[in-house]
């Protein structure tokens, strides 16, 4: 792999903490917050909007001044959600902390780009394997995510989470410093090209593949938010089990959405792109079944990591297979559709998992994710009748 791959799994291992951190404090700080118990997921929620409103700028940005400089600008959006969110634990005002959150997202959303420049600065058939790299920065953000949240929680803090916020701060300036000095923009091997080029986008849509690869990505997305997001709340406010327990979870279960990542691009080579989607689909039925069937610290736990096995092997399946439906000129509205949809989808089920988990429950909440991972299992299907095998899906690059 080269420089730019490793300087992008660093930064991303950095920058990414923004998720897993307000994933585990965005649920409790908003229940100290909120003017009513059923916004408390709301900060959660708001994360994906922010990222949803900044994927068409950041691309289109992208396209006109190129990768590096947006990067440079997302790190420090994400620095400047930390100082947000540590004046929001200083007043207590709820509104400065969903606005931190909003921003912390825009962030994320040049965050989740890198997989993109990480794949064009490789060989093509190395794709896979430059997107799972890049998602192994994930395992540090899994782990240093919520030891930074907790930072600032203990019992006898005078303004809860306000050290937690400003150690983000910090963290995201050390992601700024990282991609300013190590990434260069002159080796990726696909240049930046005259906007507008390429196909219509509707003429680009009607191809199955990219159908396939865009449901892979939101659904598999969208179901993995759904269920994280209650996880936490349902844990210490239904289940009875402690912050500690909550938190272990919740670290385990997004390292476990970025180990596989150790092997996924190399299976998408050796087993194939539909048989790892297949793969990820019977994981996340598994971890319905075992959500479904208790509330112990052992359910949680093993139902969260198969949910993350089951993301990993969906979201770096639907990214592998997603350039082979467009061409170099094209890959910038393609990117950003597909985020759009995939961010739109998380921002869906993050915002409506605390209603939810208050109207049906755990147990009926897990059951919800049920009809859209049959939907994706249908369109694969359709994917796979139309073009019998993966090197006969439409080539953009030939």
């Amino acid at each position: 792999m080269p420089l730019n791959v490793w300087v992008l799994v660093a930064a991303q291992a950095l920058a990414m903490c923004t998720a897993p951190f307000i994933v585990f404090i965005g649920s409790i700080q908003g229940r100290m917050l909120a003017p009513a118990p059923e916004y408390a997921t709301l900060p959660v929620g708001l994360v994906v909007v922010g990222t949803v409103l900044a994927i068409k700028p950041a691309t289109w940005l992208m396209e006109r001044i190129g990768r590096k400089r947006v990067m440079l600008l997302g790190a420090i959006m994400g620095l400047v959600a930390g100082l947000i969110g540590g004046l929001a634990s200083w007043t207590g005002l709820f509104s400065l902390l969903c606005l931190a959150a909003v921003v912390g997202g825009t962030g994320l959303a040049v965050v989740h780009q890198y997989r993109f420049a990480a794949m064009e600065s490789v060989a093509p058939g190395m794709a896979g394997s430059a997107a799972a790299r890049v998602l192994l920065g994930g395992l540090v953000a899994a782990w240093l995510g919520p030891e930074v949240a907790g930072l600032g929680s203990g019992a006898a803090e005078q303004y809860p989470f306000l050290v937690s916020w400003i150690a983000l701060a910090a963290v995201q300036g050390a992601a700024l410093l990282i991609l300013a000095i190590g990434y260069r923009a002159g080796a990726e091997r696909v240049q930046e090209s005259r906007p507008g080029g390429g196909r219509p986008l509707r003429e680009i849509m009607a191809n199955p593949l990219i159908w396939a690869a865009m449901s892979a990505a939101a659904i598999g997305y969208a179901v993995m938010s759904f269920i994280m997001t209650a996880t936490p709340l349902s844990m210490t406010e239904m289940a009875g089990h402690d912050l500690d327990d909550a938190k272990r979870v919740i670290q385990l279960h997004i390292m476990a959405m970025y180990l596989p990542s150790l092997i996924s691009g190399w299976l998408t080579r050796v087993v194939g792109i539909p048989l790892m989607m297949a793969a990820g689909l019977l994981a996340y039925l598994g971890c319905i079944a075992l959500a479904a069937s208790g509330v112990s610290f052992h359910h949680y736990l093993s139902a969260l990591l198969l949910l993350g096995v089951g993301w990993n092997f969906l979201f770096v399946g639907g990214t592998t297979l997603l350039p082979r439906g467009y061409r170099d000129a094209e890959r910038f509205r393609v990117q950003g559709l597909n985020d759009i949809m995939v961010f739109g989808s998380q921002a869906t089920a993050a915002l409506s998992a605390g209603a939810i988990l208050s109207w049906l429950g755990w147990g009926g909440l897990v059951m919800v994710a049920v009809p859209f991972l049959i939907l994706h299992g249908l369109l694969m299907t359709l994917w796979l009748l139309r073009e019998r095998t993966p090197e006969a899906a439409v080539n953009g690059r030939e």
